[in-house]
C-alpha cells in the first residue's frame, strides 16, 4: 500500500488519516496540501502555529499562508518537480490573526503520494530557543564543575591560614597588634561562608514529593512582604487549575526567593515612591521541549516587575556566579536558582527592558505515575 490512498468518496485524493495519527505527537507544524496546493490534512502542532482550527484549514490554498504567497506558489511547483528530493526555504507566515513570523519552511512530495505534498513549518525564534538552551545547559554544567573544584581548592588553604593567624595572636607581645589577626580571621571567615555558599546545592540530596507550586509562592510572597512592608505591591495572577507535581519544596522556595527577594531589592527607588509591582504568574503549557527532552505538560512561572531592568553588559551573564548588578551583591542568587530549576530538569530565562523584566522559569509537570 502507498503513502497515500485513494478516497472512496471518489471526490479526489485524500489522505488516509489513520496513517498519520502520530504526526498529532509532533511539535512540528506539518500539512498535507492535493495535487492542486489545497490543504487535506494538518496536525495539532500546525493548527496552533496558524491560530485556525484543522477544520477551517481544510479546502484553503497553501500559498495563502504566507506573504510572498507567489513566491512561495514558484517553490511549491518546483518541490512538486523533484519527487525525490526535499526543498527548504525561510518565509514569512501570515497567521489567522493577521500577526507575522518567519518561518523554516521543509517541502517533499513522495512518488507515491499521487501529487501530495508534505509541508513542515518551524518557528525561526523556537530553533533559536532550543539552541540557546542548549547552550545555557552546557555552560551550567561547566559552571559547577569549575565551582566545586575551585571551592574545594581554596577551602584547605583557607582553613590553614585561619588556624595559622590564631596562633600568631596567642604569640603577639602587644594587644594592639591582634587588630591585624582579627582581620585575617574575619576575612577568612567570610572567605568559608561564600565557599559553603557555593558548595550548598551540591551538598543537599534532592528531596521530591508531590507539591503546589502555589504554596511555594505564598510562601515567598509572605517573606518578601515582611522584608518590604510598605511601598510594595506583589499581584497574584495564578492559574489555580495547575495539578500538584513531584518537586523538592525546599528547592523551589529558595528558587523563587531568590529570584523575588532580587526584583525587590532591583525596585529600591520605585517602593520609596510606593509605586513597586512585583506580578507573581503561573500558567499551563503543553507538548514543550527542555533541555532537549519533550514533555506532555510544563508549569510556565514567570516573576514580573516594573524596575529599571537589568544593565545590557551583565545580562548575558546574569546567571554566572558572582556577577551581580547591584553594590554589595553576592552573585549567587540566580547561580542557585538556575541549579535547583536545572535539577527539577527545567530552565530558567529572563528577558529586561526598563520597566519590565521578566523571570520566567519553566518546570514539568510530573506526577508520581508519570514519573514512575
Amino acid at each position: 500500500m502507498g503513502f497515500f490512498k485513494q478516497s472512496s468518496s471518489g471526490k479526489g485524493e485524500s489522505l488516509n488519516r489513520e496513517r498519520f495519527q502520530g504526526l498529532e505527537l509532533l511539535t512540528t507544524a506539518v500539512l498535507v496540501s492535493d495535487k492542486d496546493g489545497l490543504v487535506v490534512y494538518a496536525n495539532l502542532a500546525a493548527q496552533t502555529l496558524l491560530e485556525i482550527s484543522r477544520r477551517a484549514l481544510s479546502g484553503q490554498s497553501m500559498p495563502e499562508f504566507f506573504v510572498e504567497n507567489k513566491a512561495f506558489a514558484d517553490f511549491l511547483l518546483k518541490s512538486k518537480a523533484d519527487p525525490f528530493g526535499v526543498q527548504r526555504q525561510v518565509f514569512e507566515l501570515v497567521r489567522s490573526s493577521g500577526s507575522t513570523e518567519h518561518v523554516h519552511v521543509t517541502l517533499s512530495s513522495p512518488e507515491d503520494a499521487r501529487g501530495m505534498t508534505i509541508m513542515e513549518l518551524r518557528e525561526i525564534e523556537q530553533q533559536l530557543k532550543v539552541d540557546r538552551e542548549a547552550r545555557m545547559l552546557d555552560q551550567s554544567i561547566a559552571n559547577k564543575e569549575l565551582i566545586r573544584n575551585l571551592a574545594h581548592e581554596i577551602k584547605n588553604p583557607l582553613g590553614g591560614i585561619r588556624g595559622a593567624a590564631q596562633l600568631l595572636e596567642v604569640e603577639l607581645p602587644s594587644p594592639d597588634l591582634k587588630e591585624y589577626t582579627q582581620v585575617v580571621i574575619k576575612e577568612s571567615d567570610r572567605l568559608q561562608t561564600l565557599v559553603d555558599r557555593l558548595l550548598a546545592p551540591h551538598r543537599r540530596p534532592h528531596i521530591v514529593a508531590m507539591m503546589n507550586i502555589h504554596e511555594v509562592l505564598e510562601r515567598v510572597r509572605s517573606v518578601i512582604l515582611a522584608e518590604h512592608p510598605k511601598g510594595l505591591r506583589i499581584v497574584r495572577d495564578y492559574d489555580i487549575s495547575i495539578p500538584e507535581f513531584l518537586g523538592d519544596l525546599e528547592q523551589l522556595i529558595q528558587t523563587v526567593l531568590n529570584i523575588v527577594r532580587n526584583a525587590a531589592q532591583a525596585l529600591g527607588p520605585q517602593i520609596t515612591e510606593g509605586n513597586a509591582q512585583i506580578t507573581l504568574c503561573t500558567r499551563v503549557v503543553r507538548r514543550v521541549t527542555l533541555n532537549r527532552k519533550q514533555h506532555r505538560l510544563a508549569l510556565d512561572l514567570q516573576v514580573i516587575d516594573n524596575g529599571p531592568g537589568i544593565p545590557a553588559e551583565i545580562m548575558e551573564r546574569i546567571f554566572f556566579p558572582l556577577v551581580s548588578g547591584r553594590e554589595g551583591g553576592s552573585g549567587l542568587g540566580l547561580t542557585l536558582a538556575q541549579t535547583f530549576v536545572q535539577q527539577h530538569e527545567g530552565i530558567i530565562e529572563c528577558s529586561s527592558q526598563p520597566g519590565k523584566t521578566i523571570f520566567k522559569v519553566t518546570l514539568p509537570i510530573q506526577s508520581e505515575a508519570t514519573a514512575g
